[in-house]
């Protein structure tokens, strides 16, 4: 208790940041989260997953992966009806680095979307790993 008394100031900073860490685990969406370029290529070819390029048209065009379609973030819930019937089926956002995708799971994962991941690394990491980008036309 003297030692609580001394340290008041790192006590609760201690207790802040723990509570912080714990809010954000309990926040995190069922069945979200980020997968490497490998388990990404797992879930396409054995649970057939439905990439989202939510990428700017211009960015997609310059190099995306095979067989994505590209939704850019800013309208993902306006056109959320083109992806219904993937609501129970595995989905990966894919973005540039893999940040902008993390919150357009969270954006899916409110829609009543059971399976949504992000594709950690974007496609920096997917190009990175050697796999096959697509240049040209939109999706």
């Amino acid at each position: 208790m003297e030692f609580i008394q001394q340290n008041i100031f790192v006590v609760a900073v201690a207790v802040i940041s723990g509570t912080m860490l714990l809010a954000l685990s309990v926040r995190r969406p069922a069945g979200a989260g980020a997968v490497s370029p490998a388990q990404a290529t797992l879930l396409i070819n054995r649970e057939n997953a439905q990439l989202i390029d939510i990428r700017e048209p211009n960015e997609y065009i310059a190099g995306h992966l095979c067989d994505s379609r590209n939704i850019p973030a800013a309208s993902l819930a306006q056109r959320v009806g083109e992806l219904e019937p993937f609501k129970d089926k595995p989905v990966i956002l894919v973005c540039q680095s893999g940040a902008r995708s993390s919150a357009a799971c969270s954006t899916l994962s409110k829609l009543g979307f059971v399976q949504v991941h992000t594709l950690e690394g974007g496609v920096a990491a997917w190009s990175e790993a050697g796999l096959p980008l697509k240049k040209g036309t939109r999706r």
